[in-house]
């Protein structure tokens, strides 16, 4: 029944393909037949040698055709994988969104980045990565990545099948572990995704976020918020409403800049390039034009500040 579901909500060239893994996988131990031998001649030039049953036929194509699948979902891996390369090296943040299915991740997307990404009150209406950029007030640029919906007891084979997708959740700096709250589930499905994300080694910094309370009464909400209050990072959010987002950013800037720098700097004229990449990658916080260049006081994280020192010194050097 599941692989029924995923197979009709895969859309994409790579969601139909890991769909279709799933499915031999999951074919392949449960062929049955009695079968018959094709040939059991043998001896002599020009007859053929001992033949193959009909079971072990459709065995063989269906794992002929597991690999070729395999092939194809590795190279488009690959190209996932070179982009998240490029990312990192350019300093740009990635948060992923992870949950149980249908707990609004693709809505919450939308609402975050004002994009239009599927939304459907529907079990796995999302199975493909989608990634949106959302800019800070100051510039600096931010990626949220939607992920396929957890559920209990998720078969291994769907998570072979989808590795490359939730390497997605694996190599993203934060996890947003969204919560659908309205459900009488919730709790149980908590302990499901976090059994989850362990499972597949995602093991950063997340931040709890319960979802959808505007349906729940102000006394649920409140009894919710005292048995959650030990916990640093927890957020209640109606991303329907667009409820509580606010707080759910300025939570995401406080973790990812909690590593980073303070640096008081000159800047040449020349390198003013420097000063485009505080903005993009950092928060710029006082700049004053001075004879040859400018001061700057900035907030950066510490590869950037590594970068401009080492950048500012070879100018010193050349």
């Amino acid at each position: 029944m599941i692989l029924d579901i995923f197979a009709k909500r895969a859309n994409t060239h790579e969601g139909k393909l890991q769909v279709e893994l799933a499915q031999l996988n999951y074919m392949l131990p449960r062929l049955k037949g009695k079968g018959f031998v094709l040939s059991r001649l043998g001896g002599g030039i020009g007859t053929r040698g001992p033949g193959e049953t009909k079971l072990e036929v459709d065995r063989r194509k269906i794992r002929d055709k597991i690999t070729k699948i395999k092939e194809r979902l590795d190279k488009i891996a690959s190209i996932r994988k070179s982009r998240r390369t490029l990312r990192k090296k350019r300093e740009i943040p990635v948060v992923a969104v992870v949950g149980y299915t249908n707990a609004g991740k693709s809505t919450l997307l939308n609402a975050l980045t004002e994009s239009a990404v599927l939304t459907e009150d529907k079990l796995f209406a999302t199975l493909d990565p989608t990634t949106r950029k959302l800019l800070f007030p100051e510039g600096r640029e931010i990626l949220f990545t939607d992920t396929v919906g957890f559920i209990r007891k998720l078969p291994i084979l769907l998570i072979e099948a989808f590795q490359s997708t939730l390497e997605e959740a694996i190599e993203a700096d934060l996890l947003i572990h969204l919560i659908d709250v309205s459900s009488v589930n919730w709790h149980k499905q908590y302990l499901e995704v976090k059994k989850l994300l362990t499972k597949i080694g995602a093991t950063q910094p997340t931040i709890l976020t319960f979802n959808k309370i505007d349906r729940l009464s102000a006394e649920e909400l409140a009894l919710l918020k005292l048995e959650r209050f030990q916990e640093e990072s927890v957020v209640f959010i109606s991303a329907q409403k667009k409820i509580g987002l606010q707080d759910l950013i300025n939570t995401v800037r406080n973790h990812i800049e909690a590593d980073w720098v303070e640096i008081d700097i000159f800047v040449p004229f020349k390198l003013g390039k420097i000063i485009e990449m505080i903005k993009k990658y950092g928060d710029l916080k006082k700049i004053e034009p001075v004879e040859d260049g400018y001061t700057v006081k900035a907030s950066v994280p510490k590869n950037l500040k590594n970068v401009i020192l080492d950048t500012l010194q070879s100018k010193k050097i050349g």
